[in-house]
């Protein structure tokens, strides 16, 4: 399943994004948010759909947010696994726009599905046009909205491709149930059905293991 969405599109105080991973979450479950940030996903899935669970966060500002809005959020670096959580422990642990930050995604992904039913994960698209043109005639790595680090103080430290990430999630024989892609102006959205890998600059992937 593809469909696309804007990246600075908000649907009520939700970024469109965090918004269909809102709808992709049953209500009254139990959700992990990794790296949660300010806990602005959590706080609209427990208003709006009666979901419980907690944050992981790093940043002590962001924690204090979180603790502001009543949330339950550990200091946990992600790098660092998710040992102290047992298996099964939640219906959906959720990552967005973290991938590409770990030292090992592939293991943090894996761990994911350990402790969760099913796993959302969204990242950015190296494969994006964009991207491939700034190289191609600049030689040099790319400075955006979508990539907005100059390449020696980017905490970004493993790009990857949708194409990428599908061929990981076979290796791992993990199953997707669903992907929606993010896709910015109107030549993009028009293209993004036959070329997503091209065309698409954020994907968001709903994943399993059964």
């Amino acid at each position: 399943m593809t469909a696309v969405v804007s990246n600075n599109t908000f649907v009520g105080d939700l970024r469109i994004d965090l918004s269909v991973i809102q709808e992709w979450i049953a209500g009254g479950s139990r959700v992990l948010d990794l790296g949660c940030g300010d806990g602005t996903l959590l706080a609209s899935l427990r208003d709006h759909k009666q979901v419980t669970g907690y944050g992981l966060e790093i940043d002590p500002e962001q924690i204090t947010t979180c603790i502001a809005r009543g949330l339950n959020v550990v200091e946990q670096n992600l790098d660092r696994g998710l040992a102290n959580f047992a298996d099964n422990s939640f219906d959906t642990v959720v990552m967005t726009q973290a991938l590409q930050t770990l030292r090992e995604p592939h293991r943090v992904l894996e761990e994911m599905l350990r402790v969760g039913k099913e796993c959302i994960v969204t990242f950015p698209n190296f494969g994006h046009w964009r991207a491939r043109w700034h190289l191609f005639f600049n030689g040099r790595m790319p400075v955006s909205d979508l990539l907005p680090y100059e390449w020696y103080d980017t905490p970004n430290i493993h790009f990857c491709t949708f194409r990428d990430f599908e061929v990981l999630c076979r290796e791992l024989q993990i199953t997707i149930l669903q992907r929606q892609v993010v896709a910015e102006g109107p030549f993009s959205r028009f293209l993004k059905e036959t070329r997503p890998n091209l065309f698409g600059e954020t994907a968001i992937y709903h994943l399993t293991r059964r």
